[in-house]
């Protein structure tokens, strides 16, 4: 029924930008909807993360990897990866299509689904929805 702010803490050390190892506090409302969405989908797993805060070094990097594979970036100027309000996942033991049509069903924010790239992406921002690669 509350925050543990030691394992808050924990959280934000380990979802931390791997390549500049800056740190940066996530957003517990993104927390909870993940939190949900494991419990909506019956998941038994651990999510298997592919991004989560990025420094803004970080984001340009990849939107400009993005660009020269796809002949367009597919990283946003302003993610909200930047602020720890959005995160790259997937459960190995709920389909990625499940998975995405239950982020879709809460309503909580953006939802974007890479299949290509077999994750989903989950933001606390406007509710949205987009498909990429």
């Amino acid at each position: 029924g509350r925050y543990v702010w030691d394992a808050l803490t924990a959280i934000n050390q380990h979802l931390r930008d791997f390549r500049s190892l800056e740190v940066h506090p996530i957003d517990v409302r993104l927390l909870d909807i993940l939190f949900t969405l494991r419990s909506l989908t019956g998941s038994k797993e651990p999510y298997r993360i592919i991004s989560a805060f990025r420094s803004p070094e970080t984001n340009q990097m990849l939107s400009d990897q993005s660009a020269a594979t796809n002949g367009s970036t597919q990283v946003a100027k302003k993610s909200l990866h930047m602020e720890g309000k959005a995160m790259d996942v997937r459960l190995n033991d709920v389909s990625l299509t499940g998975f995405r049509d239950a982020a879709l069903a809460l309503q909580g924010g953006g939802v974007g689904y890479y299949a290509d790239s077999a994750f989903v992406h989950v933001d606390i921002g406007p509710v949205r929805t987009w498909q990429g690669t």
